[in-house]
């Protein structure tokens, strides 16, 4: 293999007939070429009796001054025990790990400021979205209407002095805010003049920012601009009023008032509706969106869908079976065809076809009675203390009215069946009406009433 001192001269004029290697005789350089004319520049060492070869580049892209120079270092390794292929690829793996740190520093740079620029109604969009299949259709209604823009006409229902379009929702002021800048401050400026108009409004909507900024901080692309401490228990100590369990609920001296008013009103879906409220201790909208299909005159049943188990069954008594017979089972016509309506307790006039507010008429019976405020829901809470007279098992009672069991017994270890229920539940009734002077309908004349169309 021939050795000389190589020059540019020297490697321009080396061309062999056949593939062959000009060493130089100042370092372990080489230049190797090909009879098809390509040259490149080869380092040429051995180590541990083995021999090292790497191509360092081409003739012409790399001038002859660097090539030498590179082969000298590589020497040095190669004097150093050390395999110059090893360090190239080390270095080769260093700077691909620094490459994708740049490239994870710029994407991370990206993200952070795209997240920067989310506002807390985009972020409240995508937590509606991703929790909106674990909740019930009221939870994910109620939350929309927190962030509701407002404007729209008023439709029926409308209170005394409230303006004629829908005020924005208690959420909505904060939803233009970036995320980034939600903070302690910004929720207690908004926080204290809603509670002091809207105390009750303004403790729920509360409590729901606080969850959705424990599920943004839960996120990655959320977490880096969101305040975890925006919602914090001082804030509600200071700002929000103190809960207190409401008590208005029927005695059994009131009962025979409120009956005969009730059944005076003129809407008989309503006067039926009221009166299965309390007789069944059923929440208000559980009953409102009961379906022919879930009435079994048969078996004397229904079926009530709830928002924790997601359906119970409980007795149809006597009575609550004798104001159901007679409602009427309504068609409306709907893009030109008949269509029956499901609900029991239906309203060819809402929009929805069932019933919306009975709320009104209850106010005016009460008012008639000279009964003092009881709300719909109070009615579910006169069903469980009225419960109490007859001495009526405390899980019986909770299993009628849908309550989650709070002991591992009644989880895990009691099933009652419809006929213990019904057994209570027709006691309950009894008594209520009792008190109420009613005489509780036979089932011979509950399966006589006829059915109106």
């Amino acid at each position: 293999m021939p050795r000389e001192r190589l020059t540019d001269t020297r490697v321009a004029n080396f061309r062999p007939p056949k593939e062959a290697l000009l060493r130089d005789t100042e370092s372990h350089l080489a230049v190797r070429a090909r009879p098809t004319g390509s040259k490149v520049f080869v380092f040429m060492s051995t180590l541990n009796y083995k021999d090292i070869r790497i191509t360092i580049g081409e003739v012409g892209a790399v001038a002859l001054a660097d090539a030498r120079r590179k082969a000298q270092a590589w020497q040095e390794l190669v004097d150093q025990g050390r395999d110059p292929r090893d360090v190239i690829q080390e270095q080769a793996r260093q700077d691909e790990r620094e490459r994708a740190a740049r490239a994870a520093e710029l994407e991370a740079q990206a993200r952070d400021a795209s997240a920067k620029a989310v506002t807390v109604g985009e972020a409240w969009a995508a937590y509606l979205e991703a929790r909106g299949p674990k909740w019930g259709e009221r939870h994910m209604r109620n939350h929309l209407a927190m962030a509701k823009a407002g404007g729209e006409p008023r439709g029926r229902g409308r209170r005394k002095g409230e303006s004629e379009t829908v005020q924005p929702g208690p959420l909505y002021p904060l939803l233009a805010i970036r995320l980034c800048e939600l903070d302690a401050e910004k929720v207690k400026a908004w926080l204290e003049p809603l509670a002091e108009r809207t105390p009750t409004q303004a403790a729920q909507t509360y409590r729901a920012l606080r969850a959705f900024l424990s599920w943004c901080g839960d996120q990655p692309e959320f977490c880096a601009v969101t305040h975890s401490d925006a919602c914090n228990r001082r804030m509600a100590r200071d700002t929000l009023p103190r809960a207190r369990a409401k008590d208005d609920c029927l005695q059994r001296e009131q009962l025979a008032g409120w009956f005969l008013e009730v059944k005076k009103i003129g809407n008989p879906i309503i006067a039926a509706y009221l009166q299965a409220l309390l007789l069944t201790g059923a929440r208000r909208e559980e009953l409102a969106g009961l379906r022919w299909e879930d009435v079994d005159f048969k078996w004397k049943s229904l079926t009530i869908r709830d928002k924790v188990e997601g359906e119970r069954t409980i007795p149809l008594t006597p009575y609550v079976a004798s104001v159901l017979v007679p409602l009427p089972r309504r068609t409306i016509v709907r893009d030109g065809e008949q269509v029956s309506l499901p609900w029991v307790f239906s309203s060819p006039t809402a929009a929805s076809g069932r019933l919306q507010e009975p709320r009104i008429q209850h106010v005016k019976a009460l008012s008639a009675a000279g009964l003092p405020h009881l709300s719909l829901h109070g009615l579910r809470r006169s069903f469980a203390t009225l419960a109490e007279w007859v001495e009526a098992p405390a899980g019986i009672v909770a299993q009628i009215m849908g309550h989650k069991p709070s002991a591992i017994a009644e989880k895990h270890y009691r099933r009652r069946p419809l006929d213990l229920l019904r057994m209570w539940h027709t006691k309950i009734e009894e008594w209520i009406l009792e008190q109420a002077g009613i005489e509780l309908p036979s089932a011979e004349q509950v399966a006589r009433m006829r059915v109106l169309p």
